[in-house]
């Protein structure tokens, strides 16, 4: 599945104030057979967004008129933590989530995200609970994130700086997986083996 090349994203933002949401929360463990075909964003939160008998459960912020359309996740400390299934970060990109938000990350969950164009941007926890705060005050409030620039704007206007590796801002940035990067250099390898095959003769 081809990535997405990430641009400047101002989006709805989608609140959670739970701490340690894990993976399997985030997309049940009965979908992990599914093929990637399918579109995992309908099984996100599942569990979170349904009650017993299938009926919406209404208290879910996804599930509210004003967050429905949600592109940016806000979320307390380590977020995505648990078991290591690729699947989860599958539900957030397929729902239409480009970045999330928080204070920290399951490290897997991390590097999982960043791998298939989900950019996780660690902000000190004093700034989460002030975006959460807002979010929740103003249902269907945005916030906007240059990745170039390595900026987020809150809705207040409030700018904040994030980290982000270089190699993996550029992929991001161009829309690049791990083979798409290799591909892209395919010419300058080609170009490597001749004058190396050039000097071993």
């Amino acid at each position: 599945m081809s990535l997405q090349a990430f641009e400047l994203l101002e989006a709805i933002a989608l609140p959670i104030t739970q701490a340690n949401v894990d993976t399997d929360q985030i997309l049940p463990a009965r979908y992990l057979q599914k093929p990637r075909a399918n579109d995992f964003g309908a099984y996100l939160f599942r569990d979170l967004r349904d009650r017993a008998g299938g009926t919406d459960n209404t208290t879910f912020m996804l599930n509210q008129p004003a967050y429905k359309s949600s592109r940016i996740v806000v979320a307390e400390r380590n977020f995505g933590c648990g078991s290591s299934r690729e699947h989860a970060v599958w539900a957030l990109y397929d729902y239409g989530v480009r970045a999330v938000i928080a204070p920290s990350f399951g490290d897997i969950f991390y590097s999982n995200a960043l791998k298939n164009g989900l950019l996780p941007i660690v902000q000190p926890a004093a700034v989460v609970v002030a975006l959460l705060t807002c979010l929740q005050e103003n249902p269907g409030a945005m916030i906007s994130v240059d990745l170039a620039a390595q900026t987020i704007q809150s809705p207040e206007g409030f700018i904040h700086d994030f980290d982000i590796n270089p190699f993996t801002k550029h992929c991001l940035l161009q829309g690049l997986d791990e083979l798409d990067y290799t591909l892209d250099q395919i010419a300058r390898i080609e170009d490597f083996e001749r004058r190396y095959e050039g000097t071993s003769n």
